[in-house]
C-alpha cells in the first residue's frame, strides 16, 4: 500500500503545547491512529495509511487551533479529539471551546470539554428543570455551579440554593460532634469547594451572610417555596421518591432547577427506590424538563478515572444480562406454584 503524507506548519510557540511533555500527545496519536509523526523545523509530517493520516491530521489541526486560542492542552483534550474523530465531520472541539460559561477567581475559563457537557450546558440555558445524569468526573455539579454563579452575577436570579441529601456513602458515621452546621458540612463540602474556586471565599462568605447563597441538606427544603432562585440538587440518586417529589414541588416563579446524580452510585438501602430513577420515568414527557445523560466519554478527570468508569459500566451491563434469565426463571417457578 502506498504511503500517504500530510504536513502541518506549527509555530514554535505552540510546539511544546501540541506535542506534550516528552512528546506524550504525539505518541498517543501515533499509537491510536497508526501513523508516524515527525517534526522538521516547525513542519510536522504525518505518514501512513491515507485514511489514518487524514484522521491524525484533523486531530492535530484541531488541537493546534485550541492552542492558538490560548488553551493549555491536556491529555483529556487529546483523548477526546481522537475518540470523536470519525463520529463528527465538523470541528467539534472548537465548537465546544467557544462556549465560555465564566472564569474562576484565578481567571481560568470554565468551559464544557465534551459534546455531552456542551449539550448539558445548552439544556440548562433552554429549560427550567434539567436532570444531569452520569458517572463521577463528568462535571455535572461543577458546570451546574458555574451556570448558577453566572446567572447570579448577571442578576438573572436573586439567590443560589444548593442542597443534597445527607446520607452516608456506605459507612456509619455515628453521632457526629459539634453544632448542626458542623454535622452537615461534610456532606456539603464538594459544593463549598466549587463555590470557593469559582466565586472566591470572600465573596462566598459575604453573600452567604446576606442569605443570597444557601447551602443546606435536602430536609431543609420542606415547606418552602423557592422563587427567583437557582436551585441545585446534588447526589439526587440518594433521594427517596417522596424527597424528590417534595423538592420538585418547592419550585416557584423565576427559578431554575438542576438535579444531578449518578444512578450507579446509590447509597440507599438495597430495597429502597431512588427518587432519581422514579423521576426519570415519571417526568420524561413533560415539556421544559430536560434529561441529559453523560457517559464515560464525558469524564474529564484523570484518564484513569475514565477507564475505571468504563470497566464498571462493562461489568454492570454483563451482570444485568446474567441476572435477567435468573429473574425470569424465578417468576416462572412462582407462576407454576
Amino acid at each position: 500500500m502506498e504511503e500517504f503524507i500530510d504536513s502541518i506548519d506549527v509555530p514554535a510557540e505552540h510546539m511544546q503545547n501540541l506535542f506534550g511533555s516528552k512528546d506524550a500527545y504525539i505518541r498517543k496519536i501515533e499509537d491510536d491512529l497508526g501513523v508516524a509523526i515527525v517534526n522538521r523545523d516547525g513542519v510536522v509530517k504525518i505518514s501512513g495509511n491515507r485514511e489514518a493520516v487524514i484522521k491524525a491530521s484533523h486531530v492535530m489541526r484541531e488541537l493546534l487551533a485550541l492552542s492558538e486560542r490560548g488553551n493549555t492542552l491536556e491529555e483529556q483534550n487529546v483523548n477526546y479529539a481522537i475518540e470523536m474523530e470519525g463520529e463528527r465531520d465538523d470541528d467539534i472541539l472548537l465548537e465546544i471551546d467557544g462556549d465560555c460559561i465564566c472564569h474562576t477567581i484565578s481567571g481560568k475559563p470554565i468551559k464544557p470539554k465534551t459534546l455531552g457537557q456542551k449539550q448539558y450546558v445548552d439544556a440548562i440555558r433552554d429549560h427550567m428543570i434539567v436532570f444531569g445524569i452520569g458517572p463521577a468526573g463528568t462535571g455535572k455539579t461543577y458546570l451546574a455551579m458555574a451556570m448558577a454563579i453566572t446567572a447570579f452575577k448577571n442578576n438573572e436570579v436573586g439567590r443560589i440554593i444548593l442542597t443534597r441529601p445527607a446520607i452516608e456513602a456506605g459507612e456509619k458515621l455515628g453521632f457526629l460532634p459539634g453544632d448542626l452546621q458542623s454535622k452537615v458540612d461534610p456532606y456539603l463540602r464538594p459544593l463549598y469547594d466549587a463555590l470557593y474556586q469559582i466565586m472566591g471565599a470572600e465573596s462566598f462568605v459575604k453573600n452567604m451572610e446576606k442569605g443570597l447563597i444557601e447551602v443546606a441538606p435536602l430536609a431543609y427544603m420542606r415547606g418552602r417555596t423557592l422563587d427567583n432562585a437557582y436551585i441545585i440538587l446534588d447526589e439526587a440518586q440518594n433521594t427517596t421518591p417522596a424527597q424528590m417529589k417534595m423538592f420538585l414541588t418547592r419550585i416557584g416563579f423565576g427559578s431554575k432547577v438542576i438535579v444531578t446524580g449518578d444512578a450507579s452510585q446509590k447509597d440507599l438501602l438495597p430495597d429502597a427506590k431512588s427518587g432519581l430513577d422514579v423521576a426519570v420515568r415519571v417526568l420524561s414527557k413533560i415539556d421544559d424538563i430536560a434529561f441529559c445523560r453523560l457517559s464515560s466519554k464525558d469524564v474529564v478527570r484523570h484518564p484513569l478515572v475514565q477507564k475505571i468508569v468504563r470497566a464498571y459500566e462493562t461489568y454492570e451491563t454483563a451482570e444485568k444480562k446474567r441476572s435477567e434469565p435468573k429473574a425470569r426463571n424465578r417468576n416462572y417457578e412462582r407462576g407454576k406454584k
